[in-house]
């Protein structure tokens, strides 16, 4: 029985260990969602730090709130949800964590359609935040440009791909009926579990394209989230871990298709995420990483491979099965960037088959070049120089086995992206000129005082002769002082301090600064990535 919309409540249960400094604007957040919220139930996991102690005076003055203290610290977030899950009394439940808050709007949004839609699941749309920039970033948007209604998952396996388990609104009822709980002490990615969990009871869904969740990203952190400490290879044993029991979970449920699915999302979003950060890492992490994947790609049967075989995530797993050692790692993570570039060389087998090298031979390339020229991972080089003033980058676009020549390469638009506050400037088009190297080359002035301080990547559009396009970024190149730091004097900015880098996954960027302040806060920042 699903609840009358005038009679739907929601319990948001909150869950934090040593957070004091964040907790409460949580709390507050799930507060000011208005009268459809019955409880909020906050979970603390034993903090130290007077976490408990804070949500306690808040509880006097706040009726709807009520405080748990669980006897010991579980480790992890699963154990403190399903405390919530066992406290709320209410016909609906959904979780927050601590150092996160719910958007105004959020509850009535999701409830509106899983009472409309007698939906047991409703998602939303969840977004990053990132501090202290305040840059937003939303999470699988995708999935949420419209409202939707599923009978059931497998209607729509790419929900897969949204393992979270923050930005939907589950009926309590179903939770308990199935016996959805979350993996109990240190498991790490529980939310995966989770959601497999779920999925695998095949309940109805509905889906919002409204934003229900604020995930705040706190890179600077003295302790970093789970997500972002990925430093140790624990980290990749625990992801890896998780992705395997969501499989194994969806083919116990019947769900085999979803359960393709899942294994299709971990080639193309887990495995290119740490791909492009293994050039950050040492030797000792880069063998046991790689010894790991290959033991768990190996998982992998003939019915995985073949859901979709051009993807980009598929090359990249191939390229780590073919090999017993880490290899071509610079190349790699070019190819797991967003888009995907595939840099030089261009091997081929003895029978002219592209192929991955000349020392894996049996890698073919030729499912990831028949897609259409729109998808292709190109590959363009970039050098900035910059000047007294003016910079000049160079551009030069690679041939990929015949395939952009086809395709008649015409233009180039360029501009530059400010990370933080999305908007670009500088736009631009110049031609492209074909070399005898089979390559087309292109050359622009670059206004660094138009730009700014900040962090500026570099973005393009290939232009070709049918009218086919493809964005990208571009390769940074590196050697010989191509990166060199440089000063540039300004009316607007008195003095910009220009530093051309590559960023993780090996595209060109540029860190300006002004005045001594800025430069103080570049070096800073500096310091800061490098110790975390």
């Amino acid at each position: 029985m699903h609840p009358h919309p005038q009679q739907a409540h929601i319990g948001v249960v909150v869950i934090g260990y040593n957070d004091v400094d964040h907790i409460t604007d949580a709390v507050r957040s799930a507060l000011a969602q208005g009268p459809a919220v019955r409880e909020v139930v906050a979970v603390d996991d034993r903090s130290t730090d007077g976490t408990f102690e804070q949500l306690t005076r808040l509880a006097e003055a706040e009726p709807r709130l009520r405080v748990i203290r669980r006897e010991t610290n579980s480790g992890g977030c699963g154990s403190p949800r399903n405390t919530g899950i066992d406290a709320v009394t209410s016909p609906y439940v959904m979780f927050l964590d601590s150092d996160d808050v719910l958007p105004p709007g959020a509850v009535d949004a999701l409830l509106d359609a899983a009472t409309k839609e007698r939906a047991e699941v409703v998602g939303g749309l969840c977004v990053r935040r990132e501090l202290p920039s305040g840059r937003e970033v939303p999470w699988q948007d995708h999935l949420y440009a419209e409202r939707a209604v599923y009978a059931g998952p497998a209607q729509f396996p790419q929900l897969v791909r949204d393992t979270l388990c923050v930005n939907k609104l589950y009926r309590t009822a179903f939770l308990r009926e199935h016996g959805i709980r979350f993996p109990e002490g240190r498991f790490h990615y529980e939310d995966f579990v989770f959601t497999a969990r779920v999925l695998a009871a095949a309940p109805r869904i509905a889906l919002v394209p409204d934003r229900v969740y604020i995930w705040h990203v706190r890179r600077s952190a003295g302790q970093l989230s789970i997500s972002l400490d990925r430093g140790g290879v624990q980290n990749w044993r625990a992801r890896t871990e998780a992705a395997r029991q969501a499989h194994e979970i969806l083919l116990a449920g019947g769900q085999k298709e979803l359960a393709r699915a899942a294994r299709a999302k971990f080639l193309d979003h887990d495995l290119r995420m740490y791909v492009r950060e293994l050039g950050l890492r040492d030797a000792d992490y880069r063998r046991a990483w790689w010894a790991h994947t290959r033991e768990y790609l190996g998982q992998y049967d003939a019915a995985d491979w073949a859901v979709d075989p051009a993807a980009t995530g598929s090359l990249v797993a191939r390229v780590v099965l073919a090999s017993p050692e880490p290899r071509d790692l610079p190349r790699l993570k070019e190819l797991a960037a967003r888009p995907a570039r595939l840099c030089p060389p261009y091997a081929r087998a003895e029978d002219g088959t592209p192929v991955w090298s000349g020392e894996l031979p049996g890698l073919t390339l030729e499912p990831h070049l028949a897609r259409p020229v729109s998808g292709l991972p190109l590959a363009v080089d970039a050098e900035l120089r910059p000047g007294a003033r003016t910079s000049r980058l160079r551009l030069r676009l690679h041939e990929l086995y015949g395939r952009v020549a086809e395709a008649g390469p015409g233009e180039l638009e360029v501009w530059w992206q400010h990370r933080e506050e999305g908007r670009a400037t500088l736009k631009t088009t110049v031609a492209l000129t074909p070399s005898p190297d089979e390559t087309w080359s292109a050359e622009t002035d670059v206004d660094l005082t138009a730009l700014g301080a900040g962090i500026w990547d570099l973005r393009l559009l290939v232009r070709f002769a049918d009218g086919a396009a493809r964005e990208t970024t571009a390769h940074a190149r590196t050697g010989a002082g191509r990166l060199r730091r440089g000063a540039v004097p300004s009316l607007r900015h008195g003095l910009l301090l220009v530093q051309p880098y590559a960023t993780h996954s090996g595209a060109l960027a540029l860190r300006l600064a002004s005045g001594p302040s800025g430069v103080a806060a570049v070096v800073g920042g500096r310091l800061r990535r490098l110790l975390h």
